[in-house]
């Protein structure tokens, strides 16, 4: 079989696997004709289900491949082999910078090196108009001889091209790494996201650590978007102030505010660097430069260097990690914006969601998943209210906050204490509560508990929230692909009514992972992303979505609904009226879009 060590594809004579990730795996291989090795990145094949990806790829395979400078791991050559593409590249002995750091301190030298190469290579990219959208530690490769090199411009740009491609990490960025706009899922992406990452890299070379770390990718996204980048000297002292000022303008969370080009970071940079007397008298820098703590389980398959097992240890320990990249596998991208106003719609579908506001999320509870006892007498919550970002007050409490609170105390590691604990918050009105339950629902049922999460997506679905059934539904969908080999048809179909109502939500974008996305039913992944643009962006925005759903299917019902709504959104109500009636009478329509259709006409003036 193909892609198996010994095995021929095309020229190339795979010789061993290096890794595998959600996104690819990478293949050492050896090319004949010019006696070389090479390394094969072979995308996954989720990609092949997506019948337009294949242009797409050669289009941007194209791009990429153009890319010649010295700091860029060069792409030789992109092909299909058995409807899989895969992408040549420069083979290089070495390691890579996150393993470096992970090593000990970098020094002075080699901080500038970084500083220097990687910048130059990204300000190249970025003169020759292409973003690399997931600049990262473990993508900048060291060879043996001491050259350094930024990797992975193909994943990132390939991958982005795909409406409906799969990618753990590098379509929407690594969580730590990852700029507050991407994680948004805005499209507008420019220079200034690569500079945002950049900065997160500098950060943790001279800080320490990364600036935002938690259990779970949902908390470390939202940091970014919300919660106020860690002063470097709070974390670290040794930190000195030019640099600290060069670190707080890069990673402003406006884009208009950070450095404008990677040319005047690495200026800024510079010169701070200078100037606070590093190097220190040719010494070792004094920080604590790269010994950061490990937030998670390194991606697997992300470098294409050989390098001393580190991923064929990292196949080895798949833990929390690799359940989310394999419910990555079946996230749709929806690419949601986090908007703080609403536009108004006359719509009964939403949420008022008055007793939360915009908080950032609780990290996980602590690693036993102990939470604070209870006081003596059972049930009752703590003084003050249950943990939470905005702390519920006691005469909010209700009977079965008490009682769930108390089975979670418990026994903490139990999903279904959780999930009724986290529905009590939801009926409560307690969105942001419900939200970090729901969160620690999925970390204690764990990858492959298929009967829970059935029972669950229902439990969310007869409580109307949408959004948290959608993501539970999400983690189904490749359960069923691996046990049954097929997605049954109610599960596609509620999959789709819940994120479609879900989208309505301000917090749809916490309940389904924003880090990867996939191609399961990608024709329907713009009508999602136009729902929500309409709640949370622009109408033009949405407009453009439906227009890219119609473009990608005429059998959609949902494309019905949302022209619909859009209708009303400006005013059109007859149009709207018009469309609404004829989804009703449509024979082929869902029930459940026949049911929305029902309750926007119901809303109608």
């Amino acid at each position: 079989m193909s892609f198996k060590p010994g095995g021929n594809v095309g020229p190339y004579q795979i010789i061993e696997q290096l890794g595998q990730g959600g996104m690819a795996s990478v293949y050492k291989a050896y090319h004949a004709a010019l006696d070389r090795y090479v390394a094969l990145k072979v995308l996954h094949q989720a990609f092949n289900e997506d019948s337009t990806f294949i242009g797409r790829f050669q289009r941007e395979a194209r791009v990429v491949a153009k890319l010649e400078h010295p700091n860029i791991v060069p792409v030789y050559d992109y092909a299909e082999h058995e409807g899989r593409p895969y992408l040549v590249m420069k083979f290089i002995e070495g390691d890579t910078l996150k393993a470096r750091m992970t090593a000990g301190p970098l020094s002075s030298k080699e901080i500038e090196q970084v500083v220097e190469t990687v910048g130059a290579a990204l300000g190249y990219a970025h003169r020759q108009g292409v973003l690399h959208r997931d600049i990262k530690p473990s993508n900048v490769l060291i060879s043996n001889e001491n050259i350094i090199y930024l990797a992975d411009f193909g994943l990132a740009r390939i991958a982005q091209a795909g409406e409906s491609t799969l990618s753990t990490d590098s379509v929407m960025g690594t969580p730590q790494y990852i700029s507050p706009e991407q994680a948004m899922g805005k499209k507008d992406l420019d220079a200034k996201t690569d500079i945002y990452s950049f900065g997160v890299m500098l950060y943790e070379m001279v800080v320490g650590q990364v600036p935002f770390s938690a259990d779970t990718p949902f908390s470390i996204i939202h940091d970014h978007i919300y919660t106020p980048l860690p002063l470097p000297q709070s974390v670290n002292p040794n930190v000195p102030e030019p640099v600290q000022r060069v670190l707080l303008k890069a990673l402003a969370k406006d884009r208009n505010d950070r450095y404008q080009s990677v040319e005047e970071l690495i200026g800024a940079f510079k010169s701070a660097w200078l100037t606070a007397g590093v190097p220190m008298r040719g010494a070792e820098v004094t920080m604590t430069s790269g010994l950061a703590k490990p937030l998670a389980p390194k991606p697997q398959g992300e470098a294409n260097v050989r390098v001393e097992n580190p991923l064929k240890r990292q196949q080895k320990k798949r833990g929390g990690w690799m359940w989310a990249a394999v419910g990555a596998l079946v996230i749709l991208c929806f690419g949601f914006g986090f908007i703080a106003l609403r536009n108004s719609l006359p719509l009964s579908q939403r949420r008022t969601d008055s007793n939360t506001t915009p908080v950032p999320l609780l990290p996980s509870f602590t690693p036993a998943g102990q939470i604070p006892p209870l006081p003596p007498g059972g049930a009752n919550p703590p003084p003050g209210g249950f943990p939470s970002p905005t702390p519920i007050p006691a005469d909010k409490i209700t009977p079965e906050m008490s009682a769930a609170y108390e089975q979670v105390q418990k026994n903490p590691g139990d999903p279904n204490a959780r999930l009724a604990l986290s529905l009590a918050f939801w009926d409560a009105g307690f969105d942001s509560s419900a939200m970090d339950e729901f969160r620690m629902t999925v970390e204690t049922a764990g990858p492959e508990n298929r009967e829970f999460y059935e029972i669950a997506a229902g439990e969310y679905r007869d409580h109307e929230a949408w959004h948290l059934a959608a993501g539970i539904y999400a983690r189904l969908m490749p359960i069923y692909i691996r046990e049954d080999g097929f997605i049954p048809e109610d599960a596609k179909e509620n999959f789709r009514e819940a994120a479609y109502r879900g989208a309505a939500l301000r917090d749809m974008p916490l309940a389904m992972p924003l880090e990867g996305s996939a191609g399961f039913q990608s024709d329907f992944a713009n009508v999602a992303r136009g729902r929500y643009a309409l709640y949370y962006g622009e109408l033009t925005q949405a407009e453009e979505y439906l227009a890219l759903a119609e473009k990608a299917s005429d059998t959609l019902k949902e494309t019905h609904l949302l022209r619909a709504e859009i209708f009303i959104k400006q005013g059109n109500a007859t149009e709207a009226q018009f469309i609404l009636t004829t989804l009703l009478n449509d024979p082929d329509a869902p029930k459940w879009t026949v049911g929305m259709a029902e309750e926007i006409l119901k809303s109608l003036p």
